[in-house]
């Protein structure tokens, strides 16, 4: 089922990723717009127009780290941001790759003290407990 993307009755999605591998989350430090510029979030991007939000959150994930995912379930509450769109959430398996920073400043994995310490964009900042407990549950 598609979502957002090509209808307008629904919000346009904006896709993030919870990757997580051996217990730790991946996360991307960005680099633009200047007030978020160094703030770190979980990597992702606009869903387009005919693509479902897991086909839309891969490509992103192919084109900003060069890696091949598979989407999972989503996880935490909808963002809702500017210009009709929502930020949501999926639970991400990395199949292959290495993760590099292809359009952000860096990438770094973190545990959940970690990630408890790190400076998020505020729209991630929702998903801590979330993402906490997904972190836990490796333990």
């Amino acid at each position: 089922m598609q979502t957002g993307a090509g209808n307008s009755a629904e919000p346009r999605e904006v896709a993030a990723a919870a990757i997580v591998d051996a217990g730790r989350l991946l996360l991307a430090q960005r680099v633009s717009p200047p007030h978020l510029a160094g703030l770190w979030e979980l990597p992702g991007g606009k869903i387009e127009a005919g693509e479902t939000p897991a086909d839309g959150l891969a490509r992103e994930l192919r084109e900003e780290l060069g890696v091949e995912t598979v989407v999972g379930a989503r996880i935490g509450s909808d963002v809702p941001l500017a210009g009709a769109m929502v930020l949501r959430a999926y639970v991400v398996e990395l199949k292959s790759g290495t993760p590099e920073a292809l359009e952000h400043a860096a990438v770094r994995w973190v545990d959940a003290e970690q990630l408890a310490g790190a400076d998020l964009v505020p729209n991630d900042e929702v998903w801590l407990p979330e993402l906490t407990a997904l972190l836990e549950s490796f333990e």
